[in-house]
């Protein structure tokens, strides 16, 4: 599946940001616990703009990140009312920008608008891609039982079902064990 290359890179961003939650992370913990963590978290992935590095920022974050969760579960249809919403409360206004190196590609929001706002606005304008071309049975949560992870599957034949080598790794043990034990 291909997308413009900003739209791919704001779906990475998402999933790794989604997948910092505990039963999604390879240690098991939280991953943006600390308002530094989260601001080494945002200069990993080369994000743009403010980033105050303070508690309540990291709050608005965490809650931008579940919000960002529960938009990998939903049907097409349900997934335009809630991307249009968030465009929608957040006066997105899309505009090309070339900055930091990087070509054009699209910011609707203020660079100085708060973190977890703009992380919402890119995701979604990403997400508005996926809706448009219909990939979004591309969104996916991770096929390991034990873990919460999601995944974007940009697989040419779509067939990606782990968020993780880890995790598919495991769950390819788990089989193996288990057909070993019934011989």
């Amino acid at each position: 599946m291909y997308f413009a290359p900003d739209t791919e890179c704001s779906l990475d961003f998402a999933v790794a940001l989604a997948n910092t939650v505990a039963g999604a992370t390879k240690s098991g913990v939280d991953e943006l616990s600390t308002p530094a963590e989260a601001v080494s978290f945002m200069q990993a992935y080369q994000f743009s703009g403010r980033i105050d590095g303070t508690d309540p920022e990291l709050a608005e974050v965490r809650e931008a990140r579940e919000q960002l969760r529960s938009l990998w579960t939903l049907q097409r249809d349900d997934a335009v009312a809630a991307i249009n919403a968030l465009l929608r409360e957040a006066r997105a206004l899309p505009q090309l920008s070339r900055h930091d190196g990087i070509d054009w590609h699209l910011h609707a929001t203020d660079p100085e608008a708060p973190l977890a706002e703009r992380i919402l606005v890119e995701v979604a304008l990403a997400l508005v891609d996926v809706i448009r071309s219909d990939e979004t049975a591309r969104l996916r949560q991770c096929a390991a039982e034990d873990c919460d992870g999601v995944l974007i599957d940009l697989s040419r034949n779509g067939s990606k079902r782990f968020c993780s080598v880890r995790c598919g790794n495991r769950m390819n043990m788990i089989a193996f064990r288990e057909r070993a034990a019934a011989v």
